[in-house]
């Protein structure tokens, strides 16, 4: 088998991946599935356990499992009854059982207070797939010059554990809500001081910032005002989800920064998000990431 047919067999099973992304509301059957791929039916779930490490079923559920996580979490004006419906569940007591089964607590006790600890270890398993096998495209000719303008953020800073950031994420989400700046009114960004994969959990740095035009006024949440400063950058957008925007951001460095003749600013790497999980499939996120030049 040749590396060309590897890659076609493979990009087969990758339609079939993003097909389950898009469609979590619908009935998403082994003959629907394999027609994706076009594959035997007979032989899809094979196929499928062979590849992935995990079966079909299984990997439907938890992707929906892990949408209605996003949304209990993020997402405080959806009622569990519908986020169990759209789960592909036909009430909402079946739903709470394989919801708790899956991380220990039921929807409404993980819409409270989250436990990311048992929440990360259910879907890593999910993420590492995406990282082998949905890998993002990356090519030189992606990659963008800009000048960005000076902007004002409200900035809450997450100091530590880089897996609880979601606590960080919620809580800058009431007091967006509170301030009237919901995503279409100001622009999504983030900072990133440091490298996760080299840094202590303890010591990690991360911005989480919405534009704004007027003052930050003082505020329980602990939100601040700064400035991301403008200047050049290059900029890639990343699509798909945040498990591999390691792979963008290392592309940045490793292979076009070293040919394009250009050098880093001294202003740490930036993000904004354009588009969100859950409110788009996981496979369509949209992230910009910008490196700032001199």
């Amino acid at each position: 088998m040749t590396e060309s047919t590897v890659d076609t067999y493979h990009s087969r099973f990758r339609k079939v991946l993003e097909y389950i992304d898009s469609h979590l509301d619908d009935d998403l059957t082994v003959d629907r599935l394999s027609g994706v791929a076009a594959f035997s039916k007979h032989h899809f779930r094979r196929q499928f356990s062979e590849l992935f490490g995990i079966s079909v079923y299984k990997y439907v559920q938890l992707n929906r499992l892990k949408r209605a996580s996003y949304q209990l979490a993020f997402r405080d004006h959806m009622q569990i009854i519908d986020i169990s419906l759209a789960s592909g569940y036909e009430n909402h007591e079946s739903f709470c059982r394989a919801f708790k089964k899956s991380i220990g607590q039921t929807p409404s006790e993980f819409r409270e207070c989250p436990q990311w600890h048992p929440w990360h270890l259910t879907y890593q398993p999910l993420s590492d797939l995406r990282v082998k096998h949905m890998k993002p495209e990356n090519q030189p000719a992606k990659v963008k010059l800009i000048t960005f303008k000076d902007t004002k953020v409200a900035v809450l800073e997450h100091r530590g554990d880089p897996s609880l950031i979601g606590n960080s994420v919620r809580k800058f989400i009431e007091w967006r809500k509170q301030n009237n700046l919901p995503p279409q009114v100001g622009n999504t960004f983030n900072i990133l001081y440091d490298n996760p994969s080299e840094t202590p959990p303890e010591k990690c740095r991360f911005d989480i910032c919405v534009s704004i035009e007027r003052d930050v006024a003082d505020n329980p949440f602990g939100v601040l005002e700064k400035t991301i400063p403008g200047g050049r950058c290059a900029v890639l957008r990343h699509i798909g989800h945040d498990a591999n925007l390691g792979e963008s951001i290392t592309y940045l460095y490793l292979n076009w920064l070293p040919l394009s003749g250009e050098e880093p600013r001294d202003f740490p790497l930036f993000l904004q998000r354009v588009s969100f999980f859950p409110d788009v499939p996981e496979h369509e996120a949209i992230t910009d990431v910008f490196l700032p030049l001199k």
